[in-house]
Protein backbone atom coordinates (compact mmCIF):
# COMPACT_ATOMS: atom_id res chain seq x y z
CA UNK A 1 0.00 0.00 0.00
CA UNK A 2 2.83 2.59 0.81
CA UNK A 3 4.89 1.29 -2.25
CA UNK A 4 1.71 2.47 -4.29
CA UNK A 5 1.20 5.63 -3.08
CA UNK A 6 4.98 6.39 -3.37
CA UNK A 7 5.11 5.23 -6.51
CA UNK A 8 2.60 8.01 -7.68
CA UNK A 9 3.89 10.36 -10.60
CA UNK A 10 3.03 14.36 -10.05
CA UNK A 11 3.20 16.29 -13.21
CA UNK A 12 3.41 19.48 -10.94
CA UNK A 13 6.83 18.85 -9.25
CA UNK A 14 7.80 17.31 -12.05
CA UNK A 15 7.66 21.13 -13.88
CA UNK A 16 8.25 22.54 -10.56
CA UNK A 17 12.08 20.83 -10.63
CA UNK A 18 12.55 21.59 -14.45
CA UNK A 19 11.26 25.00 -14.51
CA UNK A 20 13.70 26.33 -11.32
CA UNK A 21 16.62 24.58 -13.09
CA UNK A 22 16.00 25.94 -16.56
CA UNK A 23 15.08 29.54 -15.46
CA UNK A 24 18.76 29.47 -13.57
CA UNK A 25 20.28 27.97 -16.39
CA UNK A 26 19.03 30.95 -18.41
CA UNK A 27 20.33 33.50 -16.23
CA UNK A 28 23.82 31.94 -16.18
CA UNK A 29 23.84 31.58 -20.04
CA UNK A 30 22.34 35.60 -20.50
CA UNK A 31 24.76 36.44 -17.70
CA UNK A 32 27.66 34.68 -19.84
CA UNK A 33 26.45 36.44 -22.99
CA UNK A 34 25.80 40.08 -21.30
CA UNK A 35 29.04 40.03 -19.27
CA UNK A 36 31.33 39.02 -22.57
CA UNK A 37 34.68 40.26 -22.58
CA UNK A 38 34.93 40.72 -18.97
CA UNK A 39 36.50 38.46 -16.18
CA UNK A 40 32.44 38.11 -15.03
CA UNK A 41 32.08 35.80 -18.06
CA UNK A 42 34.58 33.24 -16.08
CA UNK A 43 32.20 33.02 -13.03
CA UNK A 44 28.73 32.72 -15.01
CA UNK A 45 30.16 30.36 -17.96
CA UNK A 46 31.62 28.08 -15.30
CA UNK A 47 28.25 28.10 -12.83
CA UNK A 48 26.31 27.75 -16.07
CA UNK A 49 28.62 24.82 -16.90
CA UNK A 50 28.09 23.45 -13.73
CA UNK A 51 24.16 23.50 -13.83
CA UNK A 52 24.58 22.32 -17.61
CA UNK A 53 26.01 18.78 -16.76
CA UNK A 54 23.23 18.81 -13.52
CA UNK A 55 20.92 17.50 -16.56
CA UNK A 56 22.43 14.25 -15.82
CA UNK A 57 19.77 13.58 -13.18
CA UNK A 58 16.83 14.93 -15.64
CA UNK A 59 17.55 12.62 -18.26
CA UNK A 60 17.52 9.83 -15.50
CA UNK A 61 14.63 10.54 -13.86
CA UNK A 62 12.52 11.37 -17.35
CA UNK A 63 14.27 8.56 -18.45
CA UNK A 64 12.52 5.88 -15.55
CA UNK A 65 9.21 7.66 -16.42
CA UNK A 66 8.70 8.74 -12.97
CA UNK A 67 9.84 12.68 -13.08
CA UNK A 68 5.89 13.25 -14.56
CA UNK A 69 2.88 11.61 -14.80
CA UNK A 70 2.54 12.60 -18.88
CA UNK A 71 4.46 10.71 -21.27
CA UNK A 72 4.82 13.06 -23.10
CA UNK A 73 6.54 15.52 -21.01
CA UNK A 74 8.82 12.48 -19.54
CA UNK A 75 9.88 12.00 -23.23
CA UNK A 76 10.29 15.69 -23.67
CA UNK A 77 12.77 16.08 -21.14
CA UNK A 78 13.88 12.96 -21.52
CA UNK A 79 15.36 13.94 -25.12
CA UNK A 80 16.83 17.00 -23.86
CA UNK A 81 18.34 15.64 -20.71
CA UNK A 82 19.84 13.03 -23.10
CA UNK A 83 21.58 15.85 -25.44
CA UNK A 84 22.77 17.93 -22.43
CA UNK A 85 24.40 14.97 -20.72
CA UNK A 86 25.92 13.22 -24.03
CA UNK A 87 24.00 10.82 -23.74
CA UNK A 88 22.03 9.49 -26.69
CA UNK A 89 18.76 8.44 -25.35
CA UNK A 90 18.23 4.76 -26.90
CA UNK A 91 21.31 3.21 -26.12
CA UNK A 92 21.23 4.59 -22.66
CA UNK A 93 17.36 3.40 -22.61
CA UNK A 94 18.48 -0.02 -22.82
CA UNK A 95 21.77 0.15 -21.19
CA UNK A 96 20.55 1.48 -18.28
CA UNK A 97 17.77 -1.01 -18.13
CA UNK A 98 20.86 -3.56 -17.98
CA UNK A 99 22.69 -1.72 -14.91
CA UNK A 100 19.01 -2.20 -12.89
CA UNK A 101 18.99 -5.28 -13.53
CA UNK A 102 22.84 -6.00 -13.12
CA UNK A 103 24.38 -3.43 -11.51
CA UNK A 104 27.82 -4.10 -11.01
CA UNK A 105 28.55 -7.45 -13.15
CA UNK A 106 31.41 -7.77 -15.20
CA UNK A 107 29.96 -11.19 -16.44
CA UNK A 108 27.50 -11.83 -18.66
CA UNK A 109 25.26 -9.46 -19.08
CA UNK A 110 28.29 -6.93 -18.93
CA UNK A 111 27.16 -3.30 -16.79
CA UNK A 112 27.92 -1.21 -19.46
CA UNK A 113 27.34 2.38 -17.34
CA UNK A 114 29.56 0.31 -14.27
CA UNK A 115 32.31 0.44 -16.65
CA UNK A 116 34.65 3.11 -14.23
CA UNK A 117 34.71 0.34 -11.21
CA UNK A 118 35.80 -2.59 -13.07
CA UNK A 119 38.74 -0.54 -14.46
CA UNK A 120 40.29 -0.05 -10.77
CA UNK A 121 41.45 3.59 -11.07
CA UNK A 122 44.63 4.82 -9.22
CA UNK A 123 43.91 7.36 -6.96
CA UNK A 124 45.99 10.25 -10.31
CA UNK A 125 43.47 8.98 -12.56
CA UNK A 126 40.38 9.03 -10.23
CA UNK A 127 40.73 12.58 -9.51
CA UNK A 128 41.37 13.63 -12.70
CA UNK A 129 38.21 12.73 -14.06
CA UNK A 130 37.03 15.71 -11.84
CA UNK A 131 39.38 18.28 -13.49
CA UNK A 132 38.28 20.48 -16.67
CA UNK A 133 38.33 19.28 -19.93
CA UNK A 134 39.79 15.88 -19.08
CA UNK A 135 37.24 14.23 -20.60
CA UNK A 136 37.57 16.23 -24.02
CA UNK A 137 41.25 15.17 -24.03
CA UNK A 138 40.31 11.61 -23.72
CA UNK A 139 37.98 12.39 -26.45
CA UNK A 140 38.34 8.97 -28.17
CA UNK A 141 36.17 7.06 -24.24
CA UNK A 142 33.91 9.91 -24.15
CA UNK A 143 29.92 9.78 -24.92
CA UNK A 144 30.52 12.13 -27.23
CA UNK A 145 32.80 10.09 -29.73
CA UNK A 146 30.20 6.57 -28.93
CA UNK A 147 27.53 9.23 -30.07
CA UNK A 148 29.53 9.99 -33.25
CA UNK A 149 30.23 6.39 -33.71
CA UNK A 150 26.68 5.85 -33.93
CA UNK A 151 26.42 8.48 -36.15
CA UNK A 152 28.62 7.21 -38.37
CA UNK A 153 26.91 3.95 -38.55
CA UNK A 154 29.38 1.48 -36.41
CA UNK A 155 28.36 -0.76 -34.27
CA UNK A 156 29.98 -0.79 -30.94
CA UNK A 157 30.02 -3.15 -28.16
CA UNK A 158 26.88 -1.57 -26.13
CA UNK A 159 24.98 -1.39 -29.45
CA UNK A 160 25.29 -4.92 -30.37
CA UNK A 161 24.79 -6.27 -26.52
CA UNK A 162 22.19 -3.70 -25.32
CA UNK A 163 19.83 -2.22 -27.82
CA UNK A 164 17.01 -4.14 -29.60
CA UNK A 165 18.01 -5.05 -33.70
CA UNK A 166 14.12 -2.76 -34.46
CA UNK A 167 15.84 0.21 -31.93
CA UNK A 168 19.03 0.27 -33.92
CA UNK A 169 17.90 2.93 -36.29
CA UNK A 170 16.18 5.27 -33.62
CA UNK A 171 19.90 5.43 -31.88
CA UNK A 172 21.80 5.95 -35.08
CA UNK A 173 19.05 8.72 -36.17
CA UNK A 174 18.98 10.51 -32.54
CA UNK A 175 23.12 10.32 -32.85
CA UNK A 176 22.87 11.84 -36.04
CA UNK A 177 20.81 14.86 -35.02
CA UNK A 178 23.09 15.21 -31.90
CA UNK A 179 26.26 15.22 -34.46
CA UNK A 180 24.11 18.26 -36.33
CA UNK A 181 23.51 20.29 -33.54
CA UNK A 182 27.02 20.34 -32.10
CA UNK A 183 28.21 21.18 -35.90
CA UNK A 184 26.06 23.53 -36.46
CA UNK A 185 26.94 25.43 -32.98
CA UNK A 186 30.51 25.91 -34.15
CA UNK A 187 29.19 26.96 -37.38
CA UNK A 188 27.29 29.46 -35.49
CA UNK A 189 30.24 30.39 -33.97
CA UNK A 190 32.14 31.10 -37.21
CA UNK A 191 29.66 32.88 -38.60
CA UNK A 192 29.52 35.00 -35.75
CA UNK A 193 33.04 35.27 -35.16
CA UNK A 194 32.35 34.46 -31.67
CA UNK A 195 32.76 31.44 -29.59
CA UNK A 196 29.74 31.68 -27.35
CA UNK A 197 27.73 29.58 -29.30
CA UNK A 198 29.63 26.75 -29.18
CA UNK A 199 31.16 27.49 -25.67
CA UNK A 200 27.31 27.34 -24.51
CA UNK A 201 25.96 24.01 -26.12
CA UNK A 202 28.74 21.97 -27.06
CA UNK A 203 31.48 22.70 -24.08
CA UNK A 204 29.79 23.05 -21.03
CA UNK A 205 30.07 19.41 -19.92
CA UNK A 206 33.84 19.45 -20.55
CA UNK A 207 33.88 22.30 -17.46
CA UNK A 208 30.96 21.45 -14.95
CA UNK A 209 32.51 17.78 -14.69
CA UNK A 210 33.17 18.69 -10.77
CA UNK A 211 29.48 17.49 -10.87
CA UNK A 212 30.97 13.75 -11.19
CA UNK A 213 31.35 14.61 -7.61
CA UNK A 214 27.66 13.62 -6.83
CA UNK A 215 28.06 10.57 -9.70
CA UNK A 216 30.75 8.88 -8.48
CA UNK A 217 29.43 8.18 -4.96
CA UNK A 218 26.69 5.98 -6.40
CA UNK A 219 29.01 2.43 -6.50
CA UNK A 220 32.16 3.29 -6.46
CA UNK A 221 34.17 0.76 -3.81
CA UNK A 222 31.63 -1.76 -3.77
CA UNK A 223 31.05 -5.30 -4.77
CA UNK A 224 30.73 -6.64 -7.81
CA UNK A 225 28.33 -9.34 -9.23
CA UNK A 226 25.80 -9.28 -6.53
CA UNK A 227 22.14 -9.02 -6.79
CA UNK A 228 21.82 -7.55 -3.19
CA UNK A 229 21.57 -3.61 -4.53
CA UNK A 230 22.42 -2.74 -0.56
CA UNK A 231 25.95 -3.59 -0.53
CA UNK A 232 26.34 -2.56 -4.25
CA UNK A 233 25.18 0.50 -4.38
CA UNK A 234 25.42 3.66 -1.92
CA UNK A 235 23.57 6.47 -0.40
CA UNK A 236 24.53 9.16 0.55
CA UNK A 237 23.03 12.52 2.84
CA UNK A 238 23.50 15.60 0.66
CA UNK A 239 22.53 19.81 1.26
CA UNK A 240 19.35 20.97 -0.10
CA UNK A 241 21.63 22.75 -3.02
CA UNK A 242 23.09 19.20 -3.69
CA UNK A 243 20.03 17.66 -3.50
CA UNK A 244 18.31 19.83 -5.95
CA UNK A 245 20.78 19.53 -8.52
CA UNK A 246 21.07 15.81 -8.11
CA UNK A 247 17.26 15.74 -7.94
CA UNK A 248 16.94 13.78 -5.00
CA UNK A 249 19.38 10.43 -6.41
CA UNK A 250 21.83 10.75 -3.28
CA UNK A 251 18.87 8.40 -2.50
CA UNK A 252 20.22 5.45 -4.39
CA UNK A 253 19.80 2.22 -2.60
CA UNK A 254 16.37 2.88 -2.20
CA UNK A 255 16.27 4.01 -5.96
CA UNK A 256 17.49 0.63 -7.26
CA UNK A 257 15.67 -1.04 -5.00
CA UNK A 258 12.55 0.68 -6.18
CA UNK A 259 13.19 2.15 -9.57
CA UNK A 260 9.18 3.01 -10.19
CA UNK A 261 9.48 5.65 -7.58
CA UNK A 262 10.00 9.33 -8.31
CA UNK A 263 12.82 10.78 -6.69
CA UNK A 264 10.73 13.31 -4.82
CA UNK A 265 9.68 10.24 -3.59
CA UNK A 266 12.36 8.34 -2.20
CA UNK A 267 12.89 10.41 1.14
CA UNK A 268 10.03 9.17 2.45
CA UNK A 269 10.52 5.83 1.27
CA UNK A 270 13.52 5.77 2.71
CA UNK A 271 12.00 7.01 6.25
CA UNK A 272 10.19 3.36 6.09
CA UNK A 273 12.56 1.08 4.98
CA UNK A 274 15.88 2.50 6.81
CA UNK A 275 15.63 -0.48 9.21
CA UNK A 276 16.65 -2.59 6.12
CA UNK A 277 19.35 -0.67 4.66
CA UNK A 278 23.38 -0.08 5.00
CA UNK A 279 23.62 3.53 7.46
CA UNK A 280 23.56 5.84 4.60
CA UNK A 281 26.77 8.29 4.18
CA UNK A 282 26.18 11.55 6.08
CA UNK A 283 27.88 13.74 3.36
CA UNK A 284 30.01 13.85 0.44
CA UNK A 285 33.03 14.25 2.71
CA UNK A 286 31.64 10.94 4.74
CA UNK A 287 31.31 9.04 1.30
CA UNK A 288 35.08 9.95 0.24
CA UNK A 289 36.38 9.13 3.46
CA UNK A 290 35.70 5.53 2.85
CA UNK A 291 35.61 5.91 -1.51
CA UNK A 292 39.04 7.27 -1.29
CA UNK A 293 40.96 4.31 0.84
CA UNK A 294 39.34 2.23 -1.13
CA UNK A 295 40.37 3.18 -4.81
CA UNK A 296 43.99 2.91 -3.57
CA UNK A 297 43.45 -0.45 -2.11
CA UNK A 298 41.36 -1.78 -5.27
CA UNK A 299 44.00 -0.16 -7.68
CA UNK A 300 46.65 -2.90 -5.67
CA UNK A 301 44.07 -5.41 -4.96
CA UNK A 302 41.21 -6.35 -7.20
CA UNK A 303 39.54 -8.33 -4.85
CA UNK A 304 39.01 -5.91 -2.07
CA UNK A 305 35.76 -3.79 -1.36
CA UNK A 306 33.72 -1.98 1.08
CA UNK A 307 31.50 -4.19 3.05
CA UNK A 308 28.47 -2.40 4.01
CA UNK A 309 26.27 -3.49 6.82
CA UNK A 310 22.75 -3.96 7.47
CA UNK A 311 20.95 -4.08 10.77
CA UNK A 312 19.39 -7.64 11.39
Amino acid sequence: KNLKELSKKNDLKGLQHVSIYFVLLFIFGYMSVATWGTWWTVLWLWLYGVLFYSSNPIWHECGHRTAFKSKFLNEFFYQIGSFMTDFEPTRWTWSHFRHHSNTSSVADPHDFEAALFHQYPSLKSFLFSFAPFYELIKFKDSFKFETIKHALGMTTPVMKECIPQNEIWKCRLISRIHVSLWIASFALSFYLMNPLPALLIFFPRYWGNIVNIFNMTQHIGLPEDIKDHRFTTRSVRFNPIFSFLYWHMEYHVEHHMFPSVPSYNLPKLSNLIKDQLPKANSSLYDAYKEIIPAIIKQHKDNSYFIQKEIAS
